[in-house]
Protein backbone atom coordinates (compact mmCIF):
# COMPACT_ATOMS: atom_id res chain seq x y z
CA UNK A 1 0.00 0.00 0.00
CA UNK A 2 1.14 3.51 -0.71
CA UNK A 3 0.55 6.05 2.02
CA UNK A 4 1.01 9.79 1.87
CA UNK A 5 4.02 10.99 3.82
CA UNK A 6 4.07 14.42 5.41
CA UNK A 7 7.44 16.04 6.07
CA UNK A 8 8.13 19.19 8.05
CA UNK A 9 11.14 20.88 9.60
CA UNK A 10 11.22 21.05 13.40
CA UNK A 11 12.99 24.29 14.26
CA UNK A 12 13.29 23.39 17.93
CA UNK A 13 15.27 20.18 17.31
CA UNK A 14 16.68 21.16 13.89
CA UNK A 15 15.49 17.96 12.23
CA UNK A 16 13.06 16.92 9.53
CA UNK A 17 10.09 14.90 10.74
CA UNK A 18 8.09 12.56 8.52
CA UNK A 19 4.79 10.98 9.44
CA UNK A 20 2.09 8.77 7.96
CA UNK A 21 -1.18 10.11 9.39
CA UNK A 22 -3.22 6.95 8.73
CA UNK A 23 -0.84 4.86 10.84
CA UNK A 24 -1.15 6.19 14.37
CA UNK A 25 2.25 6.99 15.85
CA UNK A 26 4.16 6.16 12.65
CA UNK A 27 6.77 8.91 12.60
CA UNK A 28 10.50 9.22 12.06
CA UNK A 29 13.09 11.94 11.70
CA UNK A 30 16.33 12.68 9.91
CA UNK A 31 18.91 15.34 9.15
CA UNK A 32 17.46 15.82 5.65
CA UNK A 33 13.97 15.37 4.19
CA UNK A 34 15.25 12.31 2.31
CA UNK A 35 16.58 10.76 5.53
CA UNK A 36 13.25 11.35 7.28
CA UNK A 37 11.29 9.77 4.41
CA UNK A 38 13.61 6.76 4.28
CA UNK A 39 13.25 6.27 8.04
CA UNK A 40 9.44 6.62 8.03
CA UNK A 41 9.20 4.09 5.19
CA UNK A 42 11.10 1.59 7.36
CA UNK A 43 8.86 2.49 10.32
CA UNK A 44 5.79 1.93 8.11
CA UNK A 45 6.93 -1.60 7.23
CA UNK A 46 7.43 -2.40 10.91
CA UNK A 47 4.09 -0.80 11.84
CA UNK A 48 2.23 -2.95 9.30
CA UNK A 49 4.15 -6.10 10.26
CA UNK A 50 3.29 -5.55 13.93
CA UNK A 51 -0.38 -4.88 13.10
CA UNK A 52 -0.59 -8.12 11.10
CA UNK A 53 1.00 -10.13 13.91
CA UNK A 54 -1.35 -8.67 16.52
CA UNK A 55 -4.45 -8.91 14.34
CA UNK A 56 -4.98 -5.16 14.32
CA UNK A 57 -6.75 -3.36 11.51
CA UNK A 58 -4.43 -1.83 8.94
CA UNK A 59 -5.93 1.43 7.66
CA UNK A 60 -6.12 1.91 3.92
CA UNK A 61 -4.29 4.88 2.42
CA UNK A 62 -6.33 8.06 2.47
CA UNK A 63 -4.86 10.13 -0.32
CA UNK A 64 -5.80 13.72 0.30
CA UNK A 65 -4.43 14.93 -3.02
CA UNK A 66 -5.04 13.34 -6.38
CA UNK A 67 -2.62 13.37 -9.29
CA UNK A 68 -3.83 15.03 -12.47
Amino acid sequence: MKYSIYVYYDTQDNIYVASIPELEGCMAHGATPEDAVREVQAACELWIEDAKESGSVIPKPNHMMKSV
